[in-house]
């Protein structure tokens, strides 16, 4: 089963900050809930994994990523990844993702995305898939975001401090676990809310 996805979000920093995120692939990863990469293989090659907590079980999806294009000048990232749990199902991705300036100096991440699933993951259905797809996509966003205004924070210049003190310690912004639960009840909660022709 394909699914084609075509988003927009709001960056709370300029396009260069928000570069430095898109552009750092183990950074980038951090930004979807329980994503990591466990292996840099060269400049354009990496492993990595995904882990997804439903109720007190955790299931583990192990893959690769493969940078096609990575353009400083237009702010373009283009990637692969691929990945597949020990049930058998998989997933590959192919995205595209670009930054452009928006007002007050902020940015806007643009991605276009073609997912392809097999396995278990199909039977939910292209609907369903859209679902589960903006809702950690959304969580993916807010958490580059809150990256990308780390970085602008760190390059600009400390007014308020006294010369020659050292800048206080950021804390690394992580991403919060990726609950199945909470896809599980997204779905059903949007199942219903269909089936009686009103939002819940």
């Amino acid at each position: 089963m394909q699914v084609t996805l075509d988003k927009q979000y709001p960056v709370a920093a300029g396009v260069d900050a928000a570069w430095a995120v898109l552009s750092n692939i183990p950074e980038l990863a951090t930004c979807m809930a329980g994503a990591q990469i466990t292996e840099e293989i060269d400049a354009t090659h990496f492993k990595g994994s995904v882990r997804v907590k439903v109720g007190p079980a955790v299931a583990a999806f192990a893959g690769t990523i493969e940078v096609l294009s990575l353009d400083p000048v237009a702010r373009t990232l283009k990637m692969i990844g691929k990945g597949a749990d020990k049930g058998g199902s998989s997933a590959s991705m192919e995205l595209t993702a670009a930054l452009v300036p928006a007002d007050n100096g902020h940015s806007t991440l643009q991605g276009h995305a073609e997912v392809i699933v097999n396995g278990k993951f199909a039977q939910f259905g292209g609907r369903m898939m859209t679902s589960v797809s903006d809702m950690i996509l959304a969580q993916f966003a807010e958490t580059f975001s809150q990256k990308a205004q780390v970085v602008q924070g760190a390059a600009a210049p400390v007014s308020a401090a006294a010369p020659g003190a050292p800048a206080a310690p950021t804390a690394p912004v992580v991403a919060r676990e990726l609950n199945g639960l909470a896809i599980m009840w997204m779905l059903i909660r949007n199942f219903f809310a269909r089936l009686f022709g009103r939002q819940t």
